[in-house]
């Protein structure tokens, strides 16, 4: 791939470069620069031709995937290190103890169905709607040109290129019409590259200016397009702080759980002379709580339902961890143009200046619609406004489409007379000097919310270096945008939300902050002319962080705005549709495109608002905050149990007593305390904004609870051990402990399920009710082996609940006081 290139004084010289995607380091090959280009085609290849590429194999038809395939899913899910540890267990317990025993391996296997189906689900859903949002690149064959599916394209092609078009093969330039390529995502090179006939272009890079075509000379798996496709659509499970926090508490569990485990087992089986299989089974059931198996389930299930929630509001995922980032996103960066206003806008009026003749404006705007094969918003508004008539037809000889670095487009004609004339439109505040006073007319018209274009009359050629310089103003184009009539709600749910919302657009800072005051954004009075925003990192963030509308931001400040509030340890979302947002986009915490945005933004971005409602955000916040808020909640009841079950085991061991708990009533005490309620509170309603250190917050709560819900259940066991003697009194004591160490965690329950709703006191009510009929029907007596055996005992084990839940309620309160909720 030919791109430009540093020689030894300095210059940009042409040269040949193997690009590279920078994030994964895999090295690409050259579009074969030594060899002649293919032969011009101007009408692209024939149905003939077409045929017999496909029949030669010729085609690009790399499948892309979206998601993970169902044979990963089931292997994700199933073959896990606490799933072998668990199943090894089961099989003992099958053979040494009543069904009753082996509950738990039942709940697992029902547990991990329920993750496969669920993520089966995110994987249609996500394959659903990749095909909705799949690039459809324009190929031209038999003189006719047609969007077509990327899978489609043969050898040979003429592909068409456009503003924002993505280059979905390599290929060679047939045509170009200053055409501009940005190779940044492959190069890290942010200066666009113009592109002229006979040049390469390389998959994965995209069209920020101007139009052409390019023949393709690789495709399927020979094109890098293959491989960023497929990476940027796929249901990744990447770095995530939650996932790695989850690994990482596993891993200690782990190495707490094989020492303990191995003292649990010669405790059991050698020190205690018991019954074997009883030995066994309560060693199994030392063993088996330690495991906080549910969580890593639990947490795919939450992602999951996300994505299928997702989904149903034409919002595509592209990576799982984005729902993550967007429950710790405190600062959303807008784009006014197709965020805030619609694509579409209205020519208001026309003002001619210094004497200009209407008509003669009018013949200029007309013409000028026709310069531009693919017009931006602006340009169609004055097609809309100007369409051609049957006044003498003026030609255009040369055209210069909009760049967002140049802040305007030009066009050059000769009139019905024969005259030769350059134009420029464009931001007036670039075109004009900074002292002109048609600027305090324009300022007028921008306090209004109104984008003004100027018109003017270039002095030279229109590629001249410095065309605009000395333009002669001619008229002031007057446009008004559409508003969408959602954005206003959708603003002040984020001002609700604690989340600073910023608009950084590239029209008149003026005018931007008028159509965001219109809309009720809180600050839209403090606006900045980016064109006077500091280069200083930690200045620039300052200013981000003190204005609120940002106008005449180029491409590359807006990334370094995303930078600048990054470095003050903001968590920022992008959003945007054009190629202008890309890069920001790029480096954004969460990139969110719109799905008529351009296929580069879409490329980049880690969602996709197929259905273009800015309205949609609010959801995909509130999804994000309820997936972390709700993992983090439940995390603190796994690890609960985790640490009770270690610490009694270590205490069975130190006071070398038989261990209080079979496997069944675990079973029965996970269920009702941990499973079903996690279940419903991973899945409820959450809008707090997650907070970071994972691992730490949960630990925070998770070990003093764990130690008070193991002290109080020992302590219970060692006295009901005193209290109760002769035959069944192993039952009655475990009767005993199992009610206290039940009550413990239910006020453990009761305090994660805060704030009380109607449904989560029901929740909390409903599962002391399951336990209740256990102790108080006969035949649930029998199958848990429970039975609460004279009076003092059991209420000297309520009592110590009591205590205990009194301590839980106060540490939970110090911890919240002093390290924060």
């Amino acid at each position: 791939m030919t791109q430009r290139a540093l020689d030894s004084s300095g210059e940009q010289t042409p040269g040949p470069s193997r690009p590279t995607m920078i994030d994964a380091g895999a090295e690409l090959d050259p579009v074969h620069p030594m060899e002649p280009p293919p032969p011009r085609r101007p009408d692209g290849l024939s149905t003939a031709e077409v045929a017999e590429r496909v029949a030669r194999g010729e085609v690009n038809d790399v499948p892309v995937r979206s998601s993970r395939s169902v044979t990963e899913i089931v292997r994700a899910n199933v073959f896990t290190r606490f799933n072998l540890i668990i199943g090894v267990l089961w099989v003992i317990m099958l053979f040494v103890a009543p069904i009753q025993d082996s509950l738990f391996g039942f709940v697992i296997v029902a547990n991990t169905g329920i993750g496969i189906i669920q993520e089966w689900r995110a994987k249609k859903t996500l394959d659903s709607l990749a095909v909705i949002g799949e690039a459809k690149p324009t190929v031209r064959r038999d003189g006719v040109a047609a969007e077509i599916s990327t899978s489609e394209i043969v050898l040979g092609d003429l592909v068409e290129l456009g503003p924002g078009d993505k280059v979905v093969v390599d290929g060679t330039v047939s045509e170009a019409d200053s055409l501009e390529i940005d190779e940044s995502l492959l190069t890290g090179e942010a200066d666009p590259v113009i592109k002229r006939a006979g040049d390469p272009v390389m998959s994965g890079s995209f069209v920020v200016a101007g139009g052409g075509a390019f023949t393709a000379t690789k495709v399927g798996r020979e094109a890098y397009a293959a491989q960023l496709a497929e990476e940027a659509s796929r249901f990744t499970l990447v770095h995530s702080e939650l996932r790695s926090g989850i690994s990482t508490i596993l891993k200690y569990v782990t190495w707490m759980m094989v020492p303990t485990a191995i003292g649990l087992i010669i405790s059991q089986l050698v020190v205690k002379d018991n019954n074997f299989k009883e030995s066994v089974a309560r060693t199994v059931g030392g063993i088996v709580p330690m495991i906080p198996e549910g969580l890593v389930l639990l947490t795919s299930v939450a992602f999951a339902i996300g994505v299928v929630r997702l989904g149903r509001k034409q919002c595509l995922v592209q990576e799982l961890p984005a729902i993550e980032g967007l429950a710790r996103v405190d600062v959303v960066c807008l784009d006014k143009t197709g965020t805030l206003t619609e694509g579409g806008m209205d020519v208001t009026e026309v003002r001619p200046l210094n004497g200009s003749d209407e008509a003669y404006v009018t013949q200029v705007l007309r013409t000028f619609g026709s310069s531009d094969p693919r017009p931006n918003a602006s340009l169609q508004a004055i097609i809309d406004a100007y369409p051609e008539g049957d006044e003498p037809a003026w030609t255009v000889t040369d055209a210069m489409p909009f760049s967002s670095a140049r802040k305007y487009s030009g066009a050059a004609f000769t009139e019905a007379d024969g005259t030769d004339s350059v134009w420029l439109l464009g931001a007036p505040d670039v075109l004009l000097s900074e002292g002109d006073a048609t600027l305090t007319e324009i300022e007028q018209l921008n306090e209004q919310g109104l984008r003004v274009l100027l018109l003017a009359r270039a002095g030279g050629e229109l590629d001249a270096p410095g065309a605009a310089a000395g333009a002669a103003p001619t008229a002031l184009v007057v446009l008004e945008q559409r508003l969408r009539p959602d954005a206003g709600d959708t603003l002040a749910y984020f001002a609700d939300q604690n989340v600073a919302t910023k608009v950084i657009s590239g029209d008149n800072a003026v005018s931007v902050g008028a159509v965001a005051g219109k809309l009720g954004l809180a600050g839209a009075e403090n606006t900045l002319d980016a064109r006077r925003l500091p280069t200083d990192p930690d200045e620039m963030a300052t200013a981000m962080e003190e204005n609120a509308v940002f106008g005449r931001v180029t491409p590359q400040q807006k990334r370094d705005m995303v930078a600048a509030l990054q470095s003050r340890g903001h968590t920022v979302a992008m959003t945007g549709d054009g190629v202008n947002d890309v890069l920001a986009l790029k480096d954004a915490d969460i990139g969110v495109s719109m799905g008529s945005g351009s296929e580069a933004t879409r490329a980049v971005a880690q969602i996709v608002l197929l259905n273009n409602s800015f309205a949609t955000l609010p959801s995909v916040v509130a999804e994000g905050r309820r997936v972390i808020g709700n993992i983090t909640r439940v995390a603190t009841l796994f690890l609960t149990k985790t640490v009770y079950s270690v610490l009694l085991a270590i205490l069975v061991v130190c006071f070398q007593v038989e261990y209080p708990f079979l496997p069944r009533h675990l079973t029965l005490l996970s269920t009702l305390t941990i499973g079903v309620p996690a279940f419903f509170l991973a899945l409820a309603p959450n809008k707090e904004r997650a907070q970071p250190h994972f691992v730490r917050r949960v630990m925070r709560y998770a070990i003093p609870s764990g130690v008070i819900a193991a002290a109080a259940t020992f302590a219970t066991y060692l006295v009901a051990r005193h209290h109760y003697s002769g035959e069944g009194a192993l039952e009655a004591e475990t009767s005993a402990a199992t009610l206290t160490l039940f009550l413990v965690s239910m006020w453990v329950l009761a305090i994660i399920a805060r704030p009380y709703t109607w449904w989560r006191v029901g929740l909390v009510a409903a599962m002391g009710l399951g336990f209740l009929i256990v102790l108080v029907v006969p035949w649930l007596q029998d199958f848990f082996a429970l039975k609460l055996v004279g009076a003092p005992m059991p209420w000297t084990a309520v009592g110590i609940a009591v205590a205990a839940a009194a301590l839980l309620e106060f540490t939970w309160r110090w911890v919240g006081r002093r390290f924060g909720m």
